[in-house]
């Protein structure tokens, strides 16, 4: 069997063919001198000559037949052109995430910067004088007999109205300023510590900041000028005349609320607060005990986005009616109700009706009338 190398017409005669004939002692230079390569022997010998690569052998790298934008079908023949690919991919999401994230925030709406300082309160605080001497009886049967008759007790008695988004403002946005109203409401005319001049913390907590120094000297040297009336902020009896005879407020009003500016809501409030109230220990008492004392609040609550976030308000005006009180008696430190028994004393220009719903009519002077109305028994004049 002929191998590589071998001519074509075999092994010359006179010639060994395996190793035991070929030793290098039998090897004579003359012996080989007149072998002759034919010209068939001379084409049929095959010549190889490596390549670069070849001769480099493990040491070469992989040849990519195509780069990765050439969209040809040549086949991937090494890991690295995968990793570039893989590479490549991230960079376009990396492109994706970044485009989209701009285009949601051209979308969402703009979020105006906070406004400035908080505006001081004005309050105007108004004693109703009685026409007539003030009844006295059990609580029940004061409430039963009066027109606060149907309202509800307490907390229960402050509705939230329906609500609607606005313009720069959200539903949930309204429904928490709405929620808050009703927190100061509750705080300022309900919470029985604030009634007897205990405390002033749950009201305080719930100011815009910039208030605060108004505030503190409202309750510390309150004074009827218009700005530093505690009972502008709140309800407070003055705990030397009267105090609550009954912890059942009766309640009844509305809430109403309006985008005023782009980063602004307002809520305004309008509510009547009827109290059960007897003499303070060591004042003079009827035999009845009891009284009433009705107070008609309509403040006006302001709210940029910081006040909806930190839950907290601005109170921008208060306009307070309440009754039966003396027309010489100071309410701005709080209110020093007229008793069981009392008789009429000097009034003021102009009737007011507590219970009428409404705008209350605001008075002309320092003192107003407490309408027939507001006393138990009497019958409610018609809402204008």
């Amino acid at each position: 069997m002929a191998v590589p190398g071998d001519p074509p017409n075999g092994t010359p005669d006179g010639t060994g063919g395996g190793d035991d004939d070929f030793r290098s002692d039998d090897f004579h230079t003359d012996e080989y001198r007149s072998v002759v390569f034919d010209e068939d022997f001379v084409r049929a010998a095959r010549l190889q000559e490596y390549s670069a690569q070849e001769r480099m052998g493990e040491h070469a790298r992989a040849v990519r037949s195509r780069s990765i934008w050439s969209g040809g079908s040549a086949p991937r023949t090494s890991t690295p052109g995968r990793g570039a690919r893989q590479g490549m991919l991230l960079v376009l999401l990396i492109a994706t995430a970044f485009a989209v994230a701009v285009y949601l925030g051209l979308r969402n709406p703009y979020v105006p910067p906070p406004g400035g300082p908080a505006q001081a309160l004005t309050s105007t605080v108004v004693p109703l004088a009685p026409t007539t001497a003030v009844p006295g009886g059990l609580p029940p049967e004061l409430f039963a007999e009066s027109p606060a008759a149907d309202y509800r007790v307490g907390a229960a008695g402050i509705t939230l109205p329906a609500v609607r988004r606005t313009h720069h403002f959200t539903d949930v946005q309204i429904v928490t300023a709405l929620s808050i109203a009703k927190d100061y409401l509750v705080q300022s005319s309900l919470d029985p510590d604030v009634l007897a001049g205990a405390a002033t913390r749950p009201v305080r907590v719930l100011l815009d900041p910039d208030q605060l120094a108004q505030f503190d000297r409202s309750m510390t040297s309150p004074s009827g000028d218009g700005r530093h009336a505690a009972t502008g902020w709140l309800v407070r009896f003055d705990p030397a005349t009267a105090v609550m005879a009954d912890s059942r407020v009766r309640v009844s009003g509305t809430l109403a609320f309006e985008e005023v500016a782009q980063d602004v809501l307002e809520v305004t409030t309008d509510h009547t607060f009827v109290y059960a109230v007897r003499p303070a220990t060591g004042a003079p008492a009827a035999a009845d005990g009891a009284s009433l004392f009705t107070v008609r609040r309509e403040l006006r609550l302001r709210f940029d986005r910081d006040d909806l976030s930190a839950r907290r308000l601005e109170l921008a005006s208060a306009y307070v009616m309440a009754g039966p009180q003396d027309c010489s008696a100071d309410p701005a430190g709080g209110f020093r109700p007229l008793l069981a028994g009392a008789g009429p004393t000097t009034v003021g220009p102009a009737a007011s009706d507590l219970y009428a719903s409404g705008h209350p009519r605001r008075s002309a002077g320092l003192c107003g009338v407490l309408a027939p109305s507001a006393t138990p028994g009497a019958p409610v004049r018609p809402a204008p």
